[in-house]
């Protein structure tokens, strides 16, 4: 933040109405020097300013195409970080609200895997035997881990070309940090439950016997998106036995049993997809974050389609409900007057370690 920057104390207090016109008035000035991400999960209140939208890797692509100066990303930060190692040295990425995080993405941090890879190379020649896989929702400092060991990076709309090509490269997989991705690409591709162990990071060896290492395809990690876990195979069975013609659809962060149950799976752009060109008079029930399914559902509604969400309760991404109107009109405002806040800038060595591991995952996909 600079010496002279507008304080965020300023805004905190403004009603979304305020911030409307202040937002679009910042927008205007600043013209084509800012591109404004908006992440599939954020809240209506700050998706309908986003020049782009759709997952995060899309947006990060998206965004190195424009000639702008200034990427504004309404989403979480390991979103901002792969924004800023893909696009150019000239563009800046900024995160609205720094706390904007993700609990999945937290649950794998480097120390964490550092060990584990020690701790497995107590077993095996981890770097001989062992392809890192991360999920494109990690830190940068993760992704330039797996570039360090010939790793690479994966998306949920990818993740099967991704286990594919590493079993190529090596024997076996480390996939962190989301258990159920990793779990439900592997079952799809034939690998039994049995070969795929969970690595408890708060336990020495992952709590796992050498055997167990020793015989399993792939050694999950064990993390969790907290939305994700909200659904339960009974929702979907309550759900169809009053409603037998409906379809279901599951992002693949769903666990094992939800995503057995459903009928297919898919990233937030594949749910999108399927959805939008399904039959007038169908059904759906959805399982992914609460904002993007009631999106879909309006639009989808005028066309005779009924989308539902998954969950009886309501569960949001409640680190991606962190950004409001308040702090996107605190950047703008900032960013016309002169000023960067927020910026999000990984460092050299780390980028250009993860640019290993996220140019593999282009080259394959």
């Amino acid at each position: 933040m600079t010496e002279n920057s507008l304080p965020i104390q300023n805004y905190a207090l403004l009603s979304d109405e305020e911030c409307d016109s202040r937002i679009r008035a910042a927008k205007e000035t600043l013209g084509d020097r800012c591109v404004i991400l908006g992440h599939h999960y954020q809240r209506d209140e700050v998706f309908q300013y986003a020049d782009l939208s759709g997952d995060s890797l899309k947006l990060s692509r998206d965004a190195a195409k424009t000639d702008a100066e200034f990427i504004v990303f309404c989403g979480v930060h390991f979103m901002a970080e792969g924004a800023d190692i893909l696009t150019s040295d000239n563009q800046q990425v900024i995160l609205p609200d720094l706390a904007a995080g993700c609990s999945m993405a937290d649950m794998a941090d480097l120390a964490k895997v550092e060990r584990c890879w020690r701790e497995l190379s107590e077993v095996l020649d981890a770097d001989s035997s062992i392809t890192p896989v991360t999920y494109i929702n990690s830190a940068a400092d993760l992704k330039g881990f797996c570039g360090r060991h010939n790793g690479i990076v994966c998306t949920s709309s990818n993740a099967r070309k991704i286990l594919e090509w590493s079993f190529n490269q090596r024997e076996k997989i480390l996939f962190f940090p989301d258990q159920h991705l990793g779990r439900n690409t592997g079952y799809e591709m034939g690998i039994p439950l049995e070969e795929m162990v969970t690595w408890d990071f708060n336990k020495p060896m992952g709590g796992l016997t050498k055997e167990e290492i020793l015989n399993a395809k792939m050694i999950l990690w064990k993390g969790f998106c907290s939305v994700h876990q909200m659904f339960q195979p009974e929702q979907i069975d309550n759900f169809k036995a009053q409603y037998p013609e409906t379809k279901v659809i599951s992002h693949p962060e769903s666990s094992f049993e939800v995503c057995q149950k459903s009928d297919q799976l898919g990233s937030t752009e594949m749910i999108l997809k399927i959805v939008r060109e399904s039959e007038k008079g169908s059904r759906w029930l959805v399982g992914t974050e609460l904002n993007l399914v009631n999106r879909l559902a309006e639009e989808m509604k005028p066309k005779g389609v009924d989308v539902h969400f998954m969950s009886p309760t309501v569960c949001m991404c409640s680190t991606m409900f962190r950004t409001d109107p308040q702090h996107l009109a605190w950047v703008l405002e900032n960013l016309v007057a002169g000023h960067v806040v927020n910026k999000i800038a990984v460092d050299s060595d780390t980028a250009v370690q993860a640019k290993v591991a996220l140019d593999n995952m282009l080259v394959v996909v």
